[in-house]
């Protein structure tokens, strides 16, 4: 269960269907081209689990992207991890989490840091973070324009 880096459009394609179990209000093309453009304009990592047969989609994805802030400096954020509903209870996300730690660490960065949606649906998504270490330690606010 080693997570694989997406470079290609294949790979790419094999991720759409466990992000957008996550990201269900983008159609698979929407998606597509989104991390696409950051893949090349954000410095976006798309991460997965390879499925057992190839043609088959990934089981589980983390997209995430190495950033710089001035409250904690060098980070990794992640902007999604999802897995399929049908691949979830088998360790994929932890080990996605764990894949993140280790590129964090390589980079020299001082934290990993993401959002997460704050409703019954992403409780177990919330133990799994905790249970990596991760701390609630602010609250995000958004603006729709």
């Amino acid at each position: 269960m080693s997570p694989m880096i997406a470079r290609s459009d294949d790979d790419i394609r094999r991720c759409l269907p466990a992000m957008l179990a996550l990201r269900g209000h983008l159609t698979p093309e929407q998606a597509f081209e989104q991390i696409r453009f950051q893949q090349d304009n954000e410095r976006f990592v798309l991460a997965f689990i390879p499925a057992e047969d190839p043609a088959e989609p990934a089981p589980a994805v983390v997209g995430y992207r190495l950033m710089n802030f001035l409250y904690c400096g060098k980070t990794i954020y992640i902007d999604d991890l999802s897995t399929l509903p049908s691949a979830r209870g088998k360790g994929y996300a932890s080990a996605l989490v764990d894949f993140v730690v280790d590129q964090a660490r390589q980079l020299g960065c001082q934290c990993i840091s993401l959002d997460s949606g704050q409703n019954p649906a992403r409780y177990d998504a919330h133990r799994l973070y905790l249970n990596k270490g991760f701390n609630i330690t602010s609250h995000h606010f958004k603006l729709d324009l």
